[in-house]
């Protein structure tokens, strides 16, 4: 199940969406926002909760990437294995794995309230147990599928960990549960960085929640308790991941953000991002938002491919990668700096120093060519 989003409060937002509900903000695209914090292009599309996929299509773009259904399947039989039997499996890894001397745990439901699905009263009552087990009334506890929130570039984003435990060494852990497997201790070194970044929404959100309510913070793990499938088996298997870098980036990212309410206040009023609308309307809208594309993007946005074309268009440096932007201060577009190599155009005093580097850069690459 997805971490869902509020309407956003800002009309203007509201607006530029149309009358689609509000996509959900997930751990998956903060990280996702948080990799490329210059971009305002999308702080304004994740804020007003826009479809990415939908859009991408409607200009002309179909996305590339994504998970196949085969592959949700298997993360979500997985998810029931491990939760089977009020997670017998996840207190046999605390157990067993962890040397967690735990025999049982009292686990509480939290994908609704008395029946109510509402985020709200389930993030409320996601409060209310945190303090009761972080007041040391109940030290058994096992939350499934809790709600925190946290805020993304002025907007408040509800978030579901997979489950948090109090279980290992007194301190709160977030669960995170993925189908991928660890064989012989070892998992997938991306797919585990990935999953690192999306638990450091989760324990930041945690913390968010502990300094509202007043509690300490020091209950709260540093390190997250990742379950994946170990081996060829489905037998669940259970490592805790230090997330103390992670966490330090997210918060450095998070802080750069701009809002996204003052970013869309600087679109024109006939600005529009609602996918019903014509291609025309969208892609001049789109374009009125500034991008900052690299490579990257490409593995985590669903308009990259428009992004990497825009750049393309108009000689985007960045196009090259982030490096060889931050390599031309000064410098907007590679044509520029082809005619500062070919003599075609002086460079302003400003851009002085980077077409002496860049004529330097060229003589060792004749000279390499030579030598060869």
């Amino acid at each position: 199940m997805p971490s869902q989003q509020s309407e956003p409060p800002d009309d203007r937002l509201a607006r530029l969406r149309g009358p689609q509900p509000p996509q959900p903000y997930t751990a998956r695209k903060i990280t996702a926002l948080t990799a490329n914090p210059a971009c305002a292009r999308r702080a304004v599309l994740d804020a007003a909760g826009l479809d990415k996929a939908l859009l991408a299509q409607r200009v002309g773009y179909e996305p590339r990437f994504g998970q196949s259904p085969f592959a949700l399947a298997r993360e979500q039989a997985f998810h029931g294995l491990v939760k089977w039997g009020s997670y017998a499996e996840l207190i046999r890894l605390l157990r067993e794995q962890l040397s967690v001397p735990v025999a049982e745990a009292h686990v509480t439901d939290l994908n609704d309230v008395g029946g109510n699905t509402a985020l709200h009263l389930r993030e409320r009552e996601t409060r209310r147990l945190i303090a009761h087990v972080a007041s040391g009334q109940d030290v058994r506890l096992i939350l499934d599928r809790p709600v925190l929130t946290l805020e993304v570039a002025g907007q408040t984003a509800y978030l579901e960990p997979d489950a948090l435990t109090h279980r290992i060494g007194g301190k709160f852990h977030v669960v995170l549960i993925r189908s991928f497997a660890a064989l012989d201790g070892q998992a997938n070194p991306i797919s585990v960085a990935e999953a690192a970044k999306q638990a450091a929404v989760y324990v930041l959100a945690l913390h968010r929640a502990f300094e509202t309510a007043g509690l300490p913070t020091e209950q709260i793990s540093h390190e997250f308790l990742l379950v994946c499938p170990k081996d060829f088996s489905n037998r669940p298997y259970g490592r805790l991941i230090d997330l103390r870098q992670e966490l330090d980036a997210l918060q450095f990212q998070l802080s750069r953000l701009r809002r996204a309410e003052d970013l869309a206040a600087q679109l024109p009023e006939t600005a529009t991002l609602d996918t019903t609308r014509s291609t025309d309307e969208l892609s001049s809208s789109i374009e009125a938002l500034d991008a900052s594309y690299t490579p990257s993007c490409l593995s985590f946005c669903e308009m990259a491919r428009y992004c990497r074309d825009e750049a393309d268009g108009c000689a985007s440096p960045a196009r090259l990668g982030s490096g060889v932007r931050n390599d031309l201060p000064g410098i907007d577009s590679t044509r520029t700096a082809l005619d500062y190599l070919d003599g075609v155009a002086a460079p302003g005093e400003a851009e002085a120093e980077t077409a002496g580097l860049l004529r330097a850069a060229a003589r060792l690459r004749r000279l390499r060519r030579g030598a060869a």
